[in-house]
């Protein structure tokens, strides 16, 4: 029995096809370990998004060559660094034995098969294809929540983003394979289940000429053991009314909005490609807050884009002063080869972006601070996901994603099973977590 050790980088997404990979490996009889120097194979599904994730790849594969040069094991490498950067690989990296590409990780066994009998290194590339619906997915996230894929590549062609070249064409999944996917996934214990896709607000526009996200959450929301359903990377352009009303009546659909909004000056959202203006985005939050209560909107931000003057970075400042978003991320423009934005004129210097990105955070942590203090005296729903002390856990209110936003810092003299859901006190606020106590039920109602 061969022995696999698997490392996954990047996003959520690629994360999915590592277990989808995970799966294939497990059902052909692979043992899969722990520890990297214990394998016969190590696999890196790796991420090439922007500089700091291609860094992160290559280490994680020079590591592996090390260990294969020690032990003899044989590497892997799939994922967008192998669809990016095949022929870099190729050349500089010749100790790699299987290079795979983006999608084409339905073919991994058979490559290996076929290894195993010529000894002879492969490539295998190719996007654009289908998604197949699988329910033999080796799980990498704890039991009780899971990422959905339901959909693969990009449209949108955004200045700054190299996604389309390496995931291709938007294809949305079919509504029955996500329910069937997602009902296994109950049955295996998840009780938040996390939609994702590159847009999942274009949900259904490729398979059924319209807008179907909607459609899918009441389908999901039928789901026995499902509890949360959480949705990743909706974009403003294409949020409608149906799925605006979807949030505000369905108790299983949590009112947290993951809009990737990137700039609000309309000169550089025109600069970055993107189909909306600042008009739009402040109407659409406003919307939100008023169709929606008890929301959380997150969003991710650039600054420093090619061209972005003074005026538009006091803009995009005093847009987080008024609107107050609950969870920004704020990233600094990454330069990356193959992109519209690579060429352009007008290159802001790094230490300019290094103060406008500290400025925008400081103001954001003070935001981030004063929306939890309001929350000090609620009561609210938290699943606990980890126990720091015998009477300390962490968890995340419904309005908190996993990895990503702020946490809950929870006492309580009662165990609490990690995966489930209780109701707690919040007590106090720090910058952009909370802390609470395990409210007991037999606690007079506030």
């Amino acid at each position: 029995m061969k022995k696999i050790y698997i490392e996954s980088l990047g996003c959520s997404k690629n994360l999915v096809d590592s277990e989808n990979i995970l799966g294939i490996l497990l059902n052909k009889g692979y043992e899969i370990v722990e520890f990297a120097d214990k394998a016969d194979y190590i696999l890196i599904n790796t991420c090439s998004f922007i500089g700091d994730a291609i860094k992160e790849s290559i280490d994680a594969v020079l590591c592996a060559i090390d260990l294969k040069k020690e032990f003899g094991c044989k590497i892997i490498v799939t994922g967008c660094l192998s669809q990016r950067f095949r022929e870099v690989l190729e050349k500089e990296m010749p100790e790699v034995d299987l290079l795979i590409g983006t999608e084409s990780l339905d073919v991994i066994e058979n490559m290996v098969d076929e290894f195993e009998k010529t000894n002879e290194h492969a490539y295998y590339e190719t996007i654009n294809k289908p998604l197949v619906a699988t329910t033999k997915r080796g799980r990498l996230t704890p039991s009780y929540y899971a990422y959905e894929k339901i959909a693969e590549g990009c449209n949108n062609h955004c200045a700054f983003c190299i996604i389309p070249s390496l995931r291709g064409k938007y294809r949305s999944k079919k509504i029955e394979e996500i329910v069937m996917e997602s009902t296994a996934l109950a049955k295996d214990g998840v009780k938040e289940l996390i939609l994702i896709a590159q847009d999942t607000s274009k949900y259904g526009l490729d398979l059924y000429g319209e807008r179907k996200l909607h459609v899918l959450i009441q389908e999901l929301s039928k789901i026995e053991g499902i509890e949360w359903i959480r949705i990743h990377y909706l974009y403003p352009e294409d949020f409608y009314d149906e799925l605006i009303d979807e949030f505000a009546n369905n108790s299983k659909l949590l009112n947290y909005f993951d809009i990737p909004l990137q700039h609000i000056s309309d000169e550089v959202l025109k600069n970055m490609k993107r189909s909306t203006n600042s008009q739009q985005i402040k109407a659409l939050i406003q919307k939100i807050r008023e169709k929606v209560p008890n929301n959380a909107i997150r969003t991710s931000l650039i600054t420093g884009f090619p061209g972005e003057t003074e005026e538009d970075h006091k803009e995009l400042m005093d847009f987080l002063k008024e609107f107050k978003l609950d969870r920004v991320g704020i990233f600094k423009y990454s330069k990356e080869e193959n992109t519209a934005a690579y060429d352009m004129d007008n290159q802001i210097d790094e230490e300019v972006m290094d103060r406008r990105w500290n400025e925008l955070m400081e103001i954001q942590k003070q935001v981030s601070w004063q929306i939890g203090a309001n929350k000090i005296g609620q009561t609210l729903d938290v699943i606990i996901d980890e126990k720091m002390e015998e009477t300390e856990y962490v968890g995340r209110t419904q309005l908190d994603a996993v990895d990503v936003d702020g946490v809950v810092y929870v006492k309580s003299t009662k165990e609490l099973e990690i995966g489930n859901i209780y109701k707690a006190d919040i007590v106090d606020a720090l910058e952009y977590d909370l802390i609470g106590d395990y409210y007991e039920e037999t606690k007079p109602t506030k």
